[in-house]
């Protein structure tokens, strides 16, 4: 049997994050509210229209703005305590995967007893949440619709959070949000999206005819619409295409999970505290190369869909050619990784057991090593 599960309510609106109280009717009676976002959200103004909406039909809000990259346990631990003081009856994620990732938590946490760790893992986040939005302000993680939440949980370890509860009842698309996002961000986020489409589209457990509809869209959107973003960082419409992309990427790998991609980027971020869309980047062709053999013709398809060729090596092709004209780092030197970090992480990305099982080639630490060398 094949399944595929989304978010039951998806707005997309110029300009909709202002008029944030229509948004929240029908997600319950409570009038308190907490904003989850990032000190970088909140700096930059995105929010502020969309206090004062609240403010304005009656909602108390309480702003959490102190969520960081990769969100800590212990910081997750934090917030909940004092969030818990304020007693809200929604909560809203708004940001890029990290906020969402952690509003997801707070959603489930603030209202009983559960423990964080008695969550981890596969269909463990049983336990009733409150009303959930997500808003996104960059194109990338998809984490707006779905049902992972990704915390680090050490110095280097992460662990997922994975239910069918963390999808939120409603998600809000407002390309606005994303107008000047640097270009850096703008290219590292894109290709992550991407990378999620792809992955999705050669996913060997639960790839279906639903997740691969999906993929392509995401990779039609992403592909016209990246080099247009990265190049005017207003232009609204090449932002609204990479945010659908992104969106439609998401619910793709979110029923047909990401593969060894991932898995050799997470240590990146792990050890190094790289942005989790540029540590995809950086491995993406390599670890699409190593696949060759056994998803030629998955990437065969795709490129065929995106006009750019019909075998897998051009596909690779074109996604080099955008990490070239985005300007993204393609090694690992340029982000300060250095040689003798290498064995400990591909020791670290042979335990990414979740996302290495739905990748088409077996992935081995010799293998790791050597696509680590490859772009050093």
């Amino acid at each position: 049997m094949q399944t595929f599960n989304t978010v039951p309510d998806i707005r997309i609106e110029f300009g909709g994050a202002s008029n944030l109280a229509n948004h929240l009717e029908g997600l319950g009676e409570s009038k308190r509210v907490v904003i989850i976002t990032d000190k970088g959200v909140s700096n930059l103004g995105l929010i502020s229209k969309g206090l004062t909406s609240l403010e304005s039909k009656g909602y108390s809000v309480m702003v959490y703005n102190e969520v960081v990259a990769d969100p800590p346990e212990e910081m997750v631990l934090n917030a909940i305590e004092r969030i818990k003081e304020f007693n809200p009856g929604v909560v809203i994620g708004f940001g890029g995967g990290s906020p969402m990732d952690t509003a997801k938590v707070i959603a489930h946490l603030c209202i009983d007893g559960t423990n964080i760790k008695d969550l981890y893992g596969v269909n463990k986040a049983n336990n009733h949440r409150l009303p959930l939005i997500l808003i996104p302000t960059t194109a990338g993680t998809g984490s707006e619709v779905t049902n992972v939440a990704i915390i680090t949980t050490g110095s280097t370890s992460k662990e997922a959070i994975v239910a069918n509860s963390l999808y939120a009842d409603r998600v809000l698309l407002d390309a606005k949000l994303t107008l000047g996002l640097p270009k850096q961000i703008t290219a590292a986020t894109g290709i992550d999206a991407m990378v999620h489409a792809i992955e999705a589209y050669t996913s060997v457990i639960k790839k279906n005819p639903l997740s691969d509809t999906f993929a392509i869209a995401a990779l039609r959107k992403l592909q016209s619409a990246i080099i247009p973003a990265c190049i005017d960082g207003n232009n609204l419409e090449a932002r609204n295409q990479m945010l659908l992309g992104a969106m439609l990427a998401g619910q793709a790998f979110t029923n047909a999970p990401v593969g060894a991609v991932h898995g050799l980027a997470y240590p990146l971020g792990g050890f190094f505290h790289i942005p989790h869309g540029l540590s995809n980047a950086l491995v993406l062709t390599e670890v699409m190369e190593y696949n060759l053999p056994k998803a030629n013709h998955w990437y065969g398809q795709i490129a065929r869909e995106l006009k750019v060729g019909e075998t897998g090596m051009d596909l690779i092709k074109e996604m080099k050619r955008i990490k070239d004209e985005t300007g993204v780092p393609q090694t690992l030197s340029e982000v300060g990784i250095p040689a003798n970090a290498i064995p400990d992480m591909a020791k670290d990305a042979m335990s990414k057991t979740r996302v290495l099982r739905n990748n088409p080639v077996k992935m081995t630490y010799d293998a790791a090593v050597s696509i680590y060398e490859r772009i050093l």
